[in-house]
């Protein structure tokens, strides 16, 4: 039913409030990736393109199956999200797409909509996977943007966008507390975790127990891997899926850097990163994209392999931690 949406009829008001009535809609393509929102490539009849995004609940996989507890981690999809990141990102000058239209629901179709340049160039992942030394130029601008988000900071956790107010207890209990419970979702799911859940749990609060509260955060994305990373027409990277922007620990972006970019991490790595963060995040994100994925396989999710994937992979990397 979600791909009813989304047809050329059904697009052609909010295309022409954004692009003029001049141009049309020639076809729709669904794009692959996305789990808390539609994504949709629209080809106009003058030979370029746009891209939608859709917040609906038909397309948000995580709506029948939301996290127990609600943290800063909790529901970081909408269209109020995405505007107050895509501000906030454009304010440092850190590259997004260009936005052509904001709709709310039933302006123009019956979900909440933004309408954004479509870059067209390959995601940095793509490009890191055929052609490495191509791709070392836009590492390096990608490393001088987490550098600008690094600089930003305020005192307190939080989402872009909410009050800069005094938040107990500080983002690493936080994270704690959340891969705890994840240990004991993911326990319900897979045997191995549940044999090794007492391990996990105290690895956790090992981990934890040595951090200090410190002075301020910085703005991270969340989840900066490759795949969230495409490059426009000179080469230079471009951020995607904003929803999540918070203020955090620098070590937490870092973290999963390192996890997603793998060999390609080192030109990106920050100098001054604490290591006794690192050494807890790495661990909870490990836990984090076990219980995740084993929790959206539930769901009729069409990727269902690519989840497998990532669930048994970092299953692999939380066991070894604490063997």
């Amino acid at each position: 039913m979600a791909e009813e949406l989304v047809t050329v009829a059904a697009v052609r008001g909010l295309v022409a409030a954004a692009a003029g009535s001049a141009v049309g809609v020639s076809a729709v393509e669904r794009l692959r990736g996305g789990s808390k929102k539609g994504v949709f490539r629209l080809r106009l009849t003058d030979g370029t393109s746009l891209v939608l995004y859709l917040w609906h609940d038909r397309e948000n996989w995580w709506s029948t199956v939301g996290e127990a507890g609600a943290d800063l981690f909790s529901d970081a999809s909408g269209r109020t999200l995405f505007r107050q990141a895509h501000e906030q990102l454009t304010a440092l000058g850190v590259p997004v797409p260009e936005v052509l239209l904001l709709g709310d629901a039933g302006t123009y179709l019956p979900a909440d909509v933004a309408l954004v340049q479509d870059v067209r160039g390959p995601s940095l992942g793509d490009l890191l996977g055929t052609d490495p030394a191509a791709a070392a130029p836009a590492l390096l601008a990608l490393r001088e943007a987490l550098g600008r988000m690094r600089a930003a900071s305020r005192p307190t956790y939080g989402r872009v966008g909410a009050p800069s107010g005094v938040e107990t207890p500080d983002f690493p209990a936080v994270v704690l507390a959340r891969a705890l419970r994840h240990v004991r979702s993911a326990a319900g799911r897979d045997a191995r975790i549940a044999a090794a859940a007492d391990r996990l749990v105290d690895a956790l609060h090992a981990r934890a127990a040595p951090i200090r509260s410190r002075g301020g955060y910085s703005l991270v994305h969340g989840e900066l891997g490759p795949d969230h990373v495409r490059l426009d027409d000179r080469g230079l990277p471009v951020l995607i899926d904003i929803e999540g922007l918070m203020w955090a620990d620098v070590e937490w972006e870092h973290a999963f850097l390192e996890l997603r970019f793998g060999q390609h991490y080192a030109a990106l790595r920050a100098v001054d990163l604490d290591e006794t963060r690192l050494r807890l995040y790495r661990l909870a994100l490990s836990i984090s994209l076990v219980e995740g994925p084993l929790r959206l396989l539930e769901t009729g999710f069409p990727d269902a392999d690519a989840m497998r994937r990532i669930a048994e992979h970092n299953l692999r990397r939380a066991l070894a931690a604490v063997t």
